[in-house]
């Protein structure tokens, strides 16, 4: 059973490759065949897929099959819960706590 933090790390390893990001901006535009996306990145299928399955996995793209082709989408319901994560992980706590060791 994969912890809390290993899931967020999914969605931050995600956004941690300059080319899953040129994957992600092609997607913006809509649905692409893994076709379209090796021809357009000049990347093979294994490399492709490889970048892919992280992207899947992390909620924030979705993959459907069509004959021998996988189409890919960015996920609304995954993008959303990538920006509350950061949002949440970012924001000050307002739980004020005596952890300064710098105190008297």
């Amino acid at each position: 059973m994969a912890s809390v933090y290993e899931e967020h790390a999914k969605v931050f390893k995600a956004f941690c490759d300059e080319k899953r990001l040129r994957i992600l901006e092609l997607l913006r535009g809509g649905e692409k065949c893994a076709c379209v996306l090796t021809e357009r990145l000049h990347m093979g299928q294994s490399a492709l897929s490889y970048h892919m399955k992280i992207l899947v996995d992390s909620g924030v793209v979705e993959s459907r099959q069509e004959g021998k082709w996988t189409h890919y989408k960015i996920s609304e319901k995954g993008s959303a819960y990538a920006e509350n994560l950061l949002k949440e992980l970012t924001r000050p706590n307002t739980v004020t706590e005596d952890n300064n060791c710098c105190t008297n």
